[in-house]
C-alpha cells in the first residue's frame, strides 16, 4: 500500500438542527410480548426508561443462565422497547429517518405496526426511513424487539437491548446520503466528495459548498462548486477540492481537529476532522507524520464493568486517560465495531485504532454466534461499518476477523478474506486491512497465500512465528494483533524494527470469558473493572512511558498466571479463582519475621530501596527491561523506592504497613459533572487506618448515599467472583476499596456519603452543572 495522506472526518456528521437525540421517554419489557409492534398495544405497565440501556447487566448472576461463563453468568432473552412520539406537521414534505448506533441483538423495528427491517449483528449501526409510515402531527409508535435468547452466542459479555444512542433525523427531500460524505487530502489539498439523493417529485439544482474552520475556530478555506441538476428520484456525486495552508497535523500527542461545514442546498453536515499522514513500512514498521514509532496498543471489549455495555462517555475517557499514563497509544476494538462516540473520543484524545469486524466467519465458536449470519450479512455489515467509520483520523487499520477457524480450509478462507478485503478497499481505499491470524503455522497461512492477501499481516501471540514469516519474506508488513503482558513479548517488539506494534490482551478486565462459576470476568487487564491500574500496569508503564516513574510490589509466587498460561492464544479464559501474585502493599498476611520478594518497576537509571530509612542497596536499569528485585526481611514500617537519573532524584514511591481499619476515605475523579447521560463521577471509597494508610485485607459492606440531586447508578469492587448486584447502593469492599458511579439531576453541590459497620464514614461533595 502506498503512503496515505488523509484529511478524515469524524463520523458525528449531523444535519444542521435536524438530528435530534431520541433516547428519552421509552418503555421496556424484559420478556416477549406478541403483538407489541401494534400502535394500539397497551404498554402502560412497562418500565419507563431512557436509552442507552443494557438490561442484562441488571442480573441476577446465576450459574444456570444459558450464556454461561462466556456471558458472565448474566441473563439473556427477549426484550421489547416502545416509544410514542410526534413529528410536527410543519415537517410535511421532509424525509424522516431513525438512526440506531447499535442494538444487541437480532433486532426487529416497527413504525406504527409496519416492519422496517431486521439486523442480527448487534455491533453495527443502521438507519431506517420512516417517511411513508409517519402520521405528521399525530402520535406515532416505534417498537423494537431484541432477541439474544439463543445462547451461548458470544465468547464474552455482549449485553442486551438498545445499548447505544438513537437519533431522529428530519431532512430535506434533497439531501446527502447516509454516511456518503468522504474527506481526504494529500498534504494540505482537501478533497470532499458526497452523494446527494433527490427524493422529491421534481428536478433540483444545487451546488456543494464547503467551509473549513481551523482548530482555532477561524476560517481556513472555503469553496463552492458549479450548480448541478439532479432529476427526481435520482442521485448525483458531488465533489470539491480546497487548499488548507500550513495545516496543523492530527497526532497522538497533539490531536488537532478542524471542522468542515459541508452544504448542499438546504442540507448541511458539520464534520470535525484531522489531517495526518501515516503508512506501514515492511522494514521499519509504523510511521505517522514522518515519525517512526511503535504502536503500543491494548485490546478492549465494549463492556464498562458495572455499567454493562451502555457506557457513559466520561467512563471511557477516564479509562483511556489512565491507559495513556501507562504509555498506551492505540486501541483494538475486540472483536467488533465500537460505538461511533467511542471513536470520536479516540479522535479527540489522539488514540490510534484498529477497527475490527468479526470474531468468526462460517465456522462457529459458539452454537448461536455470528457464523449463522455470516454468508448473508457479512459484506453488508462490513460495508456499513466502513462507511460509518472511514472518516475517523484515529483509525489506521481495519481487521477482517479474529482467530478465524475457517483458515484450516484454505480455499474457503482465502475466498472469504479476498471478498472482505475487496469490500474494505472499495469503500475506503486509504486504509490497510489486517486480520488476527490464529496459529498460522498450523493452518499454513504463510505458505498457502492467505496471509499475503492482507495489506498488513497480523498474528495473535507466538511472536517468533510472525518474525520468522517476515524474515522469510521481507516485503511483509507485520503487527501483533493480540499479545501477552510478558517481558519477552515486549522485547520482541522493542528489538525488531519491522514489527510495527502490539495490542496487549487485554487493556481492561472485562465481563465474561470465564471458565467456571463463580468467576464472572476475565482478569487479563492492565486495569481492573473499576478502571484502577493493577500492579502489572506499572511494569508496562516502566517499558512504555517516557515520564520518570517508580513503583513497588510484593511478589508472592514466581509464576504469573493469566495471559502467559499455556493455551492462552485460544482466548483469555480465567481460572476458577484467579490467583493474585503481585501486591502493592507492605501489609502481608504473615506479620511474623520472614522474607518478601520485592519487585521494583522503573524506567529510571537507578533505584535505591529503603526500609524504615535504611538503604537496602541501589540497582541499575537492566538492558533486558527486567524488574529490579530485592529479597527483604520483613519488618513493619515504610518501604520506599527512590529513582534517579544522572544522580538526581526523578521519582519516588512508598508503601506503609497498615494498622487496624478505622475509617472510610473518599476521592472522586471529577469535582463537577453535567446533567447529561454521558457524564458520571466515579467515587472511590477506601478503608484506611488512623494514619490514612489503605488496609488491603479489609472487606466491610459499604453503603453509599447521595444528597438530593445525586443518583448512585452502580457500584463495583473489581472482585472477580462477587455476585452482588451492580445496580445497588451498597457493596462489599475488595482489597480495601469500592467505587460508586454517580450521576446528577440538578445544578448545585451534591454530597456523596459512604458508611460501613464499625468504621467512621466519609463524604465528598461534587458540583452538578
Amino acid at each position: 500500500m502506498t503512503r496515505i495522506y488523509l484529511l478524515l472526518a469524524i463520523a458525528l456528521a449531523a444535519h444542521a438542527a435536524d438530528t435530534s437525540p431520541f433516547d428519552q421517554g421509552w418503555r421496556f419489557l424484559k420478556s416477549d410480548a406478541p403483538g407489541a409492534e401494534a400502535p394500539t398495544f397497551d404498554d402502560s405497565s412497562w418500565r419507563a426508561l431512557d436509552l442507552p440501556h443494557d438490561w442484562s447487566i441488571e442480573g441476577p448472576f446465576d450459574a444456570r443462565n444459558p450464556a454461561g461463563g462466556a456471558g458472565a453468568f448474566l441473563p439473556a432473552g427477549i426484550g421489547w422497547y416502545r416509544k410514542t412520539f410526534t413529528v410536527p406537521a410543519a415537517n410535511r414534505g421532509k424525509r424522516i429517518f431513525i438512526d440506531f448506533d447499535g442494538v444487541m441483538a437480532n433486532s426487529d423495528v416497527w413504525i406504527n405496526g409496519f416492519l422496517l427491517g431486521h439486523r442480527p449483528y448487534g455491533y453495527v449501526s443502521f438507519r431506517y426511513d420512516l417517511t411513508d409510515h409517519v402520521d405528521l402531527g399525530k402520535p406515532n409508535v416505534i417498537a423494537v424487539r431484541t432477541d439474544n435468547s439463543r445462547e451461548p452466542a458470544s465468547r464474552w459479555y455482549a449485553g442486551a437491548g438498545i445499548y447505544r444512542h438513537v437519533h431522529l433525523v428530519v431532512a430535506d427531500p434533497v439531501h446527502m446520503d447516509h454516511w456518503a460524505t468522504v474527506v481526504t487530502t494529500k498534504g494540505g489539498e482537501v478533497h470532499i466528495a458526497t452523494t446527494v439523493v433527490n427524493q422529491s417529485d421534481r428536478p433540483r439544482t444545487l451546488a456543494l459548498a464547503v467551509r473549513i474552520l481551523g482548530p482555532d475556530g477561524k476560517e481556513a478555506a472555503h469553496a463552492r462548486t458549479a450548480p448541478k441538476t439532479i432529476a427526481a428520484g435520482k442521485s448525483a456525486d458531488l465533489e470539491q477540492t480546497l487548499a488548507v495552508s500550513s495545516p496543523q497535523l492530527w497526532d497522538i500527542d497533539h490531536p488537532m481537529l478542524y471542522r468542515a461545514d459541508v452544504r448542499t442546498g438546504a442540507d448541511i453536515e458539520t464534520i470535525p476532522f484531522g489531517i495526518r499522514d501515516f503508512h506501514f513500512d515492511a522494514a521499519t514498521g509504523f510511521w505517522l507524520n514522518g515519525r517512526n514509532f511503535k504502536i503500543k496498543g491494548v485490546c478492549l471489549h465494549e463492556d464498562g464493568g458495572a455499567l454493562g455495555t451502555a457506557i457513559p462517555l466520561s467512563v471511557w475517557k477516564r479509562r483511556l486517560e489512565t491507559l495513556r499514563k501507562i504509555g498506551v497509544n492505540a486501541v483494538r476494538t475486540a472483536h467488533a465495531p465500537p460505538s461511533p462516540d467511542f471513536l470520536d473520543l479516540c479522535d479527540r484524545m489522539g488514540f490510534l485504532v484498529m477497527d475490527e469486524m468479526f470474531d468468526q466467519w462460517t465456522v462457529a465458536k459458539n452454537p448461536y454466534d455470528y457464523h449463522l449470519f455470516f454468508r448473508e450479512w457479512s459484506h453488508r455489515d462490513a460495508a456499513d461499518a466502513v462507511r460509518r467509520d472511514r472518516n475517523h483520523p484515529g483509525i489506521i487499520l481495519y481487521s477482517a476477523g479474529n482467530e478465524i477457524h475457517d483458515t484450516p480450509k484454505a480455499d474457503i478462507a482465502k475466498e472469504i478474506l479476498s471478498g472482505l478485503v475487496e469490500v474494505f478497499h472499495a469503500i475506503d481505499p486509504t486504509r490497510p486491512v489486517t486480520q488476527a491470524l490464529f496459529r498460522p503455522n498450523v493452518s499454513h497461512d504463510y505458505d498457502n497465500g492467505l496471509a499475503d492477501i492482507l495489506d498488513v499481516i497480523g498474528q495473535n501471540y507466538r511472536e517468533n512465528e510472525i518474525l520468522a514469516a517476515h524474515e522469510a519474506k521481507p516485503t511483509r508488513k507485520i503487527i501483533g494483533t493480540e499479545n501477552q503482558h510478558d517481558r519477552r513479548v515486549w522485547l520482541a517488539l522493542r528489538d525488531n524494527a519491522p514489527y510495527a506494534g502490539q495490542f496487549l490482551w487485554s487493556g481492561i478486565d472485562y465481563l465474561g470469558e470465564s471458565r467456571s462459576w463463580p468467576v464472572i470476568d476475565a482478569a487479563s487487564g492492565l486495569l481492573d473493572r473499576t478502571g484502577a491500574m493493577k500492579p502489572i500496569a506499572y511494569e508496562r508503564q516502566s517499558w512504555w512511558s517516557d515520564k520518570p516513574m517508580v513503583y513497588l510490589t510484593r511478589r508472592t509466587a514466581p509464576l504469573r498466571l493469566g495471559p502467559a498460561d499455556p493455551g492462552y492464544e485460544t482466548g483469555p479464559v480465567t481460572p476458577v479463582r484467579f490467583p493474585q501474585t503481585l501486591f502493592s502493599d507492605w501489609t502481608p498476611a504473615d506479620s511474623a519475621p520472614h522474607e518478601e520478594t520485592v519487585e521494583v518497576y522503573s524506567n529510571c537509571e537507578e533505584v535505591e530501596l529503603l526500609l524504615n530509612g535504611k538503604s537496602l542497596g541501589t540497582k541499575q536499569l537492566a538492558a533486558n527491561a527486567s524488574a529490579r528485585v530485592w529479597r527483604v526481611s520483613y519488618e513493619p514500617g515504610t518501604l520506599r523506592a527512590v529513582a534517579r537519573n544522572h544522580g538526581a532524584e526523578a521519582a519516588t514511591y512508598e508503601l506503609r504497613t497498615a494498622g487496624k481499619p478505622a475509617k472510610l476515605q473518599l476521592t472522586v475523579d471529577h469535582s463537577s459533572i453535567r446533567r447529561n447521560w454521558n457524564d458520571v463521577a466515579v467515587v472511590t471509597a477506601t478503608v484506611v487506618d488512623a494514619d490514612n494508610v489503605q488496609v488491603p485485607n479489609a472487606d466491610p459492606l459499604m453503603s453509599f448515599q447521595a444528597s438530593s440531586g445525586g443518583i448512585i447508578t452502580a457500584v463495583d469492587n473489581a472482585d472477580h467472583a462477587s455476585h452482588e448486584p451492580f445496580q445497588a447502593s451498597q457493596r462489599t469492599a475488595y482489597q480495601g476499596r469500592c467505587v460508586a458511579f454517580v450521576k446528577v439531576n440538578r445544578i448545585g453541590p451534591i454530597t456523596i456519603m459512604a458508611s460501613a459497620p464499625g468504621l467512621t464514614g466519609g463524604s465528598i461533595t461534587i458540583q452538578g452543572e
